[in-house]
């Protein structure tokens, strides 16, 4: 029988910001990168919503050593009042209470990204220190804090001295504001608490960069400052970013690797009143090119909504059914005729669609504020597109034209897609009879404990036969190289042997039919080749992957295995080296130890078909011993314009790329 005891004594009331430190995950989104990246977002949002609020046009991010960071706007800066209820100034409550600040009511802030109050003391409660500046009304306001607890009273300073143009970045923890040309604004500092960010090391700034990049296409005339003072032995890295374009500008710079068919971004801002006699504002911008993927980002308040909401589905309706209107009208389609899919008039498209509202009436999905849930915005957003879309149609016949053509073809080649797919989903259905010639299954049958092996080449397909273990580790052995995916519709995919064997094997499914309940194997392991021809075949196999099975990444079933490139053997001794330097390591030890440099023999594997199947389980496929690294997607935008640029049809950024990155090319020779 049970003996604990639960009763009233039982019961945990977490009191002040200890639910934070106890579940961080549940505010921040988890405790790896993104959450830490997030910290940072949470304190960015705050000074972007002074400048949507009309009070700040300057935020600068400064990247300090040891994991600590700085944020600066030239607002009105934080309050720093006593607040009679509490006994204790604005600034202390905000960052001491969880759903505490000026953005509920709407009278703080008009536009606002912050909805649920939690932001800033989230930050503070996360940070093993964090430091915030307060300059207004010709003071200086100061106070510290160390995981989420004041080190101190809050300090005032008057301002003396001459001022100077810009702020002192070389200690974090000084007077950042006191010399500082601006009259007000806000200056928060902070280290992540490295007892929950354990995984993390540093802030990454080309993800930085990105964010703040974006920020500055949303808000038309703000200026960001980018600043990395991280290491004393080398200059800053300073960035800025400042653009008169708004969201056009942003969409002009995502298709800078594609060939666009309209000359000039459409675009559209337009002020909504909904029913409640709110007004938000709607922004979209749109331009379709010749490759076959679409990218759609949304925003509200400048927040990225990664996984869209009522904007979007707004956005996606009206497209649909204006385009088709149109296509019907003109003719272009007869009565006959199906009408065009959305994923249809999607293709080739990139827009990006930005709403801004009233903070208080703000509906996220979650503090991370992934999803917007407003049912309001969705009419709204339809109403914008159908009557300006409409009319952009009408006025420009010849982009209407090109952009329905391109849809027509991709309907077309849907439908082609369609049945080789049927062909292929039949196929996977069938027994095991059915499946690829040259798949050696597993008798593992649960998908949480089978791996599949994806190597080229019957020898090196013998060699993993041989080494695997049959009881949950499967092999699909294929010849040459695959077709690449980007610069191919799904259609022409389908028919491609190689990737059709694969789709088989893995019984999922493919494209818009995927069904990752019936994934086969829950580690899908792409082993080549350590040469160009490897990395090349990995190359088009991730390509296929990211452009038609993106869930099995994003889920975290892709790996790529390294195999070593040397063996080292000296007397009894054998050692394996996955690179010049760590050779080079090893044998200086082995030297070290007596042995003389004659006597050690260093073989090159060329490839997996080298090995004998005891070299390649230990080395590549033994769970104990080996090296995978698991393919993620940290930025889907970023993923699929490097994706576009390296294995797209146009060689210029191509080019640029292979030129500025070419001393780091490692060479085969």
């Amino acid at each position: 029988m049970p003996t604990e005891r639960y009763d009233a004594s039982s019961i945990q009331v977490l009191e002040g910001l200890e639910p934070v430190r106890k579940r961080p995950a549940m505010y921040i989104g988890d405790t790896s990168v993104y959450g830490f990246h997030h910290l940072l977002t949470e304190i960015v949002n705050n000074s972007v919503d002074e400048a949507l609020s009309g009070y700040a046009d300057s935020i600068w991010v400064i990247l300090h050593p040891n994991k600590t960071v700085t944020v600066i706007d030239n607002g009105r800066g934080i309050p720093v009042g006593t607040m009679k209820k509490y006994g204790k100034s604005a600034l202390e409550v905000m960052m001491t209470t969880l759903h505490s600040g000026g953005k509920f009511t709407g009278d703080g802030y008009k536009v606002s990204g912050g909805l649920h109050g939690v932001g800033i003391s989230v930050v503070n409660a996360v940070s093993e220190k964090t430091r915030v500046e307060i300059k207004r009304d010709g003071h200086i306001y100061v106070q510290e804090y160390s995981r989420g607890e004041p080190l101190g009273p809050l300090k005032e300073y008057d301002i003396e001295g001459e001022q100077i143009e810009t702020p002192a970045y070389s200690d974090p923890w000084s007077l950042m504001l006191k010399n500082w040309k601006h009259k007000s604004g806000t200056a928060f500092t902070f280290t992540p608490d490295k007892e929950i960010f354990k995984e993390v090391n540093s802030f990454d700034y080309t993800r930085i960069l990105k964010q703040l990049r974006d920020y500055a296409f949303l808000t038309a005339g703000l200026r960001f400052h980018l600043i990395d003072d991280r290491d004393p032995e080398k200059p800053q890295r300073q960035y800025q970013f400042y653009f008169e374009g708004g969201i056009k500008s942003f969409v002009q710079y995502l298709n800078r690797h594609y060939r666009p068919i309209m000359d000039e971004p459409f675009y559209v801002s337009k002020d909504v009143t909904l029913g409640n006699g709110e007004t938000i504002n709607v922004e979209i911008a749109i331009q379709y090119h010749e490759e076959y993927h679409s990218e759609i980002m949304s925003f509200v308040n400048n927040i990225h909504t990664h996984e869209g909401g009522t904007h979007e589905s707004g956005f996606k309706s009206a497209l649909t059914r204006v385009v088709n209107d149109y296509a019907r009208k003109e003719g272009i389609l007869s009565e006959k005729s199906d009408n065009l899919d959305g994923n249809d008039i999607r293709e080739g498209l990139t827009t990006i669609i930005s709403v801004k509202m009233s903070s208080k009436d703000l509906q996220f999905e979650g503090q991370t504020k992934r999803k917007l849930g407003n049912p309001e915005i969705r009419s709204a957003v339809e109403g914008v597109m159908n009557e300006s879309f409409s009319m952009y149609l009408a006025e420009h016949p010849t982009e209407a034209k090109q952009i329905i053509g391109k849809a027509v073809l991709a309907q077309q080649a849907r439908k082609a897609a369609k049945k080789a797919r049927e062909t292929v989903l039949r196929k996977s259905a069938l027994a095991s009879a059915a499946l690829p010639g040259k798949l050696v299954d597993c008798r593992e049958k649960d998908p949480a404990k089978s791996e599949l092996f994806v190597v080229e080449g019957d020898s090196a397909g013998g060699s993993a036969k041989s080494a695997r273990d049959s009881q949950y580790q499967a092999v699909l052995y294929l010849s040459g190289k695959p077709i690449n995916a980007e610069k191919n519709r799904l259609d022409r995919v389908l028919a491609n042997e190689k990737l059709r064997d694969m789709i088989i094997a893995l019984g999922c499914g493919v494209g818009d039919e995927l069904n990752l309940d019936n994934l086969r194997y829950h580690r899908i392991i792409l082993m080549n080749d350590a040469d160009v021809d490897g990395a090349h075949i990995t190359t088009l196999t991730l390509t296929f992957f990211f452009r038609q099975l993106r869930p099995l990444i994003e889920n975290g079933y892709v790996y790529v295995a390294e195999p070593p490139l040397y063996r080292i053997k000296a007397g009894q001794r054998i050692e394996h080296a996955f690179s010049d330097e760590e050779r080079d390591k090893i044998v200086a030890e082995i030297v070290q130890s007596g042995m003389k440099a004659e006597n050690i023999n260093i073989q090159r594997f060329k490839g997996l078909g080298e090995m004998n199947p005891e070299q390649l389980w230990e080395t590549t496929m033994n769970p104990e011993t080996r090296i995978l690294r698991k393919i993620t997607i940290e930025d889907a935008n970023q993923a699929d314009q490097t994706f576009t640029m390296l294995m797209g049809d146009d060689v210029p950024p191509r080019k640029r790329f292979i030129q500025t990155h070419a001393k780091l090319a490692e060479l085969d020779v």
